[in-house]
């Protein structure tokens, strides 16, 4: 697995990542996208080392608090093999999402509890998960600087934010990384926010990459999957909106059977193409797909591949509810 550097303040990670949402689900949401195996989830974060996957991406919010602990304990003994990221800005009360908070005082809580429950001293890549409007970005961040000149974490980043907050962040303390979905599935990142991470020279790192699963072509009619399913609630699986999004999967599928690829890997292979700073964080908790994804790395598609697929046909249904709308910073 090759590198690619997040940021010119000196941040490297495997040019593939793994999202672990998934081993445990996200506060008040139960499991999101089906049961978890914990002991698979585990040997998959040690597989994802061996093959050269080095960069894991966790928040405070998954569990709650559970993912941290579970990656702690997958990454102990092996610490200095992986790149760590977590995240925190939700006020979390009674094992549910209660708000958002960008407090100064917050960000010193947060920080401390992220560290214990991952069982680290310091922090490779902190991100605010998303932006509270009630507090400046330049307080937010300015507390989260003190943590960087404390020792407790080395590089951060903003998720889900538009250019304007970038800009304003950045000047406060130099960000290494953009957070933020990015796929061919969602691709409202592009314009303006990508050009003003370029000028600042912020990484970007796609979360869902692989719509949720929808890229893969595995995901089945929302209707039959579990009652705590994100995806029943999904605007992009529902009210007729999968049925007109299965066209982005026959065309991708269609490039896959070219290369002898999967469509999910050809869905990561295109967002590598889109530049050498743009780092995928597919979320899986079992070590075939892991695997799978991981080989995207390698997958070389064509000019003629690349133009086909970013013609794609917009997807159908917004991406989040309005509740969930309503948090994006653009």
């Amino acid at each position: 697995m090759h590198a690619r550097k997040l940021g010119t303040q000196g941040l490297e990670v495997s040019a593939v990542g793994l999202g672990t949402m998934g081993m445990a689900g996200v506060a008040g949401m139960g499991d999101m996208y089906g049961p978890v195996d914990e002991a698979e989830a585990i040997r998959t974060i040690h597989r994802a080392l061996e093959i050269g996957v080095t960069f894991f991406d966790t928040a405070e919010v998954y569990g709650p608090y559970a993912n941290e602990q579970l990656l702690g304990r997958a990454l102990k003994g092996r610490r200095d093999r992986a790149i760590i990221a977590t995240k925190f800005g939700f006020r979390i009360e009674d094992g549910r999402i209660a708000g958002v908070d960008g407090r100064p005082e917050h960000v010193c809580r947060a920080i401390d509890g992220s560290l214990e429950r991952l069982g680290v001293d310091c922090i490779d890549l902190w991100y605010q998960h998303r932006i509270d409007r009630s507090v400046p970005i330049e307080d937010t961040v300015g507390a989260m600087a003190e943590q960087v000149r404390a020792g407790k974490v080395r590089y951060l980043g903003l998720s889900e934010v538009g250019a304007a907050t970038l800009k304003r962040a950045h000047a406060v303390h130099p960000l290494s990384a953009l957070q933020s979905e990015y796929s061919l599935w969602e691709r409202s990142l592009e314009g303006e926010v990508i050009s003003t991470c370029r000028a600042l020279g912020i990484g970007i790192v796609a979360y869902s990459p692989l719509g949720r699963g929808f890229l893969t072509g595995l995901v089945p009619d929302p209707e039959t999957l579990g009652p705590n399913d994100y995806r029943r609630l999904d605007p992009r699986f529902l009210d007729g909106n999968y049925d007109r999004n299965l066209a982005i999967v026959r065309d991708l599928t269609r490039v896959a059977t070219r290369h002898g690829a999967t469509p999910a890997q050809v869905a990561l292979a295109w967002l590598l193409h889109q530049g050498p700073d743009i780092v995928p964080i597919p979320g899986t908790k079992r070590r075939i797909y892991l695997e799978a994804n991981a080989a995207a790395a390698d997958l070389a598609l064509t000019a003629d591949d690349i133009a086909a697929l970013s013609a794609l046909q917009p997807t159908a249904g917004q991406r989040y509810t309005e509740q969930g709308m309503a948090s994006i910073d653009r």
